[in-house]
């Protein structure tokens, strides 16, 4: 039998590793994603947010500091890079569905890329918001890891920037459904495409988990979203900075 005194030394040792960090975001992120299952997909029980309101819960009861958090977490930060250059293939393989598209789905894309850049930024500008959050508020309209580059190019907080992001994707994926729903907007492409370019990879990874083609336009939104921000949002904040 393992006496109390061993297991509190086994585990003062594991919470002295960064890996630690890795294991709790793997397992929260697990049982998010068993309990969206269980609800049968349902966009309120989103796995994400589940595990995002674990971790936070977690690391502030054994007061683990972020810095420390992040040394394990960075194994799966690092594969945010090889996931935005994986985007060239739902783009490739999309590009023959747009053909008799390309009008309607680019005017949403800069449309969407717009409206979310002005109300961000414009809303946080009226309630007298700090420069770095109101300068985060222009590249959040992207998927997190380019929002954090674009920051970086940008002298704005990378941090802010993918907060922001990461919190529009998790509401975009719950609220999306609802939202299209009450608009009457069924097909499927134009779901997918709207959650692609309001909810970034949360809300793409949403739609591929219901329709083939829906994820696909939302693979495809998040791409071309990601690299028309990427050209555009640095020349729109010196423009207006």
């Amino acid at each position: 039998m393992i006496k109390s005194h061993s297991i509190v030394e086994i585990w003062v040792y594991l919470s002295g590793s960064p890996l630690i960090a890795l294991f709790i975001t793997l397992v929260t992120y697990q049982i998010g994603l068993w309990a969206y299952q269980k609800k049968k997909q349902n966009p309120l029980v989103n796995p994400v947010a589940i595990a995002v309101i674990l971790v936070a819960t977690f690391i502030e009861l054994i007061e683990m500091p972020y810095d420390k958090y992040f040394q394990g977490a960075q194994f799966i930060h690092f594969l945010l890079g090889s996931a935005t250059v994986a985007l060239a293939i739902p783009i490739y393989r999309g590009i023959g569905s747009l053909k008799n598209r390309v009008i309607p789905l680019m005017a949403s894309l800069l449309m969407g890329g717009v409206i979310s850049i002005a109300s961000g930024v414009g809303i946080s500008t009226l309630l007298g918001a700090d420069k770095n959050i109101i300068g985060a508020f222009y590249s959040k309209s992207v998927t997190a890891p380019i929002a954090m580059g674009i920051a970086e190019r940008m002298g704005t907080s990378p941090t802010l920037t993918a907060i922001f992001a990461v919190c529009t994707g998790i509401l975009g994926a719950i609220l999306a459904p609802y939202v299209l729903n009450l608009l009457r907007i069924k097909p499927w492409w134009q779901r997918g495409f709207s959650i692609g370019v309001a909810s970034h990879g949360i809300g793409a990874s949403r739609a591929l988990s219901i329709n083939a083609e829906a994820g696909t336009y939302a693979s495809l939104a998040m791409g071309l979203h990601g690299i028309t921000g990427s050209i555009a949002i640095p020349l729109m904040y010196k423009l207006f900075n």
